[in-house]
Formats: C-alpha cells, sequence, structure tokens
C-alpha cells in the first residue's frame, strides 16, 4: 500500500520493535531502536540465516525516546536524565547498569520525550520540548548541549515548541531541525517546520509567533515575528515532523545527494487527517527549493495504518524507517528500473 518514486521498494526489515521510536546504528552494524510508551531499549542484529534478533537491553525507563551512539558507548535519554550504556556491542544481552551522566533534566511529561544526537563538535545535543501546547517556559523550549560527559550543558537555541528531529547539513556545523507547532488555531495553521541554525543563540519565535509569521492569539501581541527566525522551509499544518536525515548515500539516485528525508508522524486532532508518509525538501545551493511526498500510504481513507517516526541511514545507502503504531522498522532500498535503458 505504500507508493514511492519508481526504482524504489519498502519492505518490513524487522517486525519485532513493539513503539518503534528513534533508531540509531553502532559501528558493529547493531541497529539500537528506542520507545517512548514502551519503557525499553533494543537493539536489532542479524543472525546468519537471514533473520534479525531483536533484544531487550533494558527495560523499566521513564519515555527513552532519544538515542545516540558513539565511542562504543549508547547514550539513552530519558524523561528525566541522561544514560549510557558503554561498549554495548559487546554486551547486548547482559549490558550491566547504565551509568548517569546527567540527571538534571525536567520531568515534565508534556513534550518530554527527548530527541539527542551527537553533532560535529562532539557535544551532545538535545531537544527539550515545552510542557504545554502554548506557554513562556523556563529553561524548556529549547535545543540544549552538553559535553559528552554531561557537564557544560547549555541552551543552544531557543523559541524551538517540540522538536523531535535534527541532524547537521553535510560537511558542515550548521544544524537543521523538525519542529511541531502548536495546536487549536485551526485545521490549516500554524504549519510545521524545518529550521536552519546558522548561530548559537537564535530564537526561532515559540511561543510568540508561529511558522515565522502568525503571531500567537496569546502571547504575540507585544512581540513582533520580524523579531525571531522564520523556518527554512514550512511543512504541512499538523503533520507532526519528527525524525529528519540528510541523505548522502550512493544507493538512491544523484538527485537525492543532500537533500532532507522526514518522518511526518501525523495529526492527531485535525478534522481531515493529514501525515503520515515520508516528504522530500529539496536543496539547491544550500537553501530549501521544494516540499513533496516522498513516500505515501500509511493513511488509506482517515484510517491510519501506520506512523512513520525515525529514519536512518544504512551503509549500503539504503534507508530505515521506524513505526511506533505497528511496532515496525522498514527498509526503503532503490534499484534502477529496467526501462529506463542506458544512453548512448
Amino acid at each position: 500500500a505504500i507508493s514511492l518514486p519508481p526504482g524504489f521498494s519498502i519492505e518490513v526489515w524487522s517486525d519485532g520493535v513493539p513503539n518503534a521510536r528513534s533508531i540509531a546504528l553502532g559501528t558493529k552494524g547493531t541497529v539500537f531502536v528506542s520507545t517512548r510508551r514502551g519503557g525499553r531499549i533494543y537493539a536489532v542484529t542479524p543472525n546468519a540465516d537471514g533473520t534479525r534478533e531483536v533484544t531487550t537491553i533494558k527495560d523499566g525507563l521513564r519515555m527513552p525516546n532519544g538515542i545516540a551512539f558513539k565511542d562504543d558507548a549508547l547514550y539513552v535519554a530519558e524523561n528525566h536524565r541522561i544514560i549510557r550504556f558503554d561498549n554495548i556491542e559487546e554486551s547486548l544481552a547482559h549490558p550491566g547498569a547504565p551509568i548517569v551522566i546527567n540527571d538534571s533534566l525536567s520531568t515534565e511529561r508534556h513534550h518530554g520525550w527527548r530527541y539527542i544526537d551527537f553533532g560535529p563538535d562532539d557535544k551532545l545535543y538535545i531537544a527539550l520540548g515545552a510542557p504545554c501546547n502554548v506557554c513562556e517556559s523556563n529553561g524548556l523550549a529549547n535545543i540544549s548541549r552538553m559535553n559528552s560527559d554531561g557537564s557544560e550543558q547549555e541552551v543552544y537555541v531557543e523559541g524551538v515548541r517540540n522538536s523531535v528531529g535534527f541532524a547537521w547539513y553535510p560537511g558542515t556545523s550548521e544544524l537543521w531541525f523538525t519542529d511541531n507547532g502548536r495546536d487549536l488555531m485551526g485545521d490549516d495553521m500554524p504549519a510545521g517546520e524545518l529550521n536552519r541554525v546558522s548561530l548559537p543563540a537564535m530564537h526561532f519565535g515559540f511561543p510568540y509567533c508561529h511558522a515565522g509569521d502568525i503571531p500567537d492569539p496569546d502571547f504575540g501581541k507585544n512581540r513582533l515575528c520580524s523579531e525571531f527566525e522564520p523556518p527554512v522551509q514550512k511543512l504541512g499544518p499538523h503533520v507532526a515532523p519528527l525524525g529528519m536525515i540528510f541523505y548522502t548515500g550512493e544507493m538512491f539516485p544523484a538527485e537525492y545527494r543532500n537533500q532532507v528525508l522526514i518522518a511526518e508522524h501525523g495529526s492527531w486532532n485535525r478534522s481531515r487527517k493529514i501525515g503520515y508518509r515520508i516528504t522530500l525538501v529539496r536543496i539547491k545551493q544550500g537553501d530549501p527549493v521544494d516540499y513533496v511526498v516522498f513516500a505515501d500510504g500509511w493513511l488509506q481513507d482517515e484510517e491510519v495504518i501506520g506512523r512513520p517516526v525515525d529514519l536512518l541511514q544504512l551503509p549500503d545507502g539504503s534507508v530505515l524507517l521506524s513505526d511506533d503504531q505497528n511496532g515496525i522498522i522498514y527498509r526503503i532500498s532503490y534499484k534502477r528500473p529496467i526501462d529506463e535503458g542506458i544512453s548512448s
């Protein structure tokens, strides 16, 4: 039921990861999978017969949505803290007690599922969502960063309502991130956002201005949208953009190189549902020029049959996609269609 551009195909890569959310890749090929509601972290490894084994690394965690892999260690962001499992690929079945590297995160549960990743500066970046639909919040609604040992935590950018996906433009230190717009302003506003960080301490508008040009009816009365950084690309309203990647592999056609793929989790309170797909933001000379559907079909006649969450590029250039509704990880690959022919 999933439609893709010609030459692309999608298959179930693993169906044994309930509530599959963020995905990260180890140096030995282990795919680590987080959950939000399940409280577990999983490892998916291949067997000799071509099947894949799913191992529970840890259970009983508090919304362990954010995961990142660095220097043979798996970092996990719970709602209230960040923990680390050292030498994890050598001890998947018995990882031992994790090391707590930061236990000072807010315990607010509204937008309390964290997203983390390491930047090109070796800092650990973490999105700290606003504890509300819309409000002024001290110490939240930002993307922060810290050293890998949890020290020197600082706010990197502000005015970020709820980012659950970010990545760096290839070969640069430029952070791009998705952000979920506020609710209860109608079906068609505000747009979701794809944002670009050119300098630290930028402010992206929340809660005063949404999508770059919509003043908030409650908090925007004494602020101008021109005071804040607008999105580099507006996305669909209420599509819930989550994980994103810049595609840098060799498998897909050349026109996909350094382009943005976004997993849209889908709307929850719109009168007609929207999202439940993967979209493509085309980039030209470093700037977005188009926003189109890449993979579609998880929404059929208002029936939701899947909810995309996160994307991960594998070494062979294929892309994994998590689906937390079905507990599935899909693999998207490309093979040149025969009828394309060979130019003389």
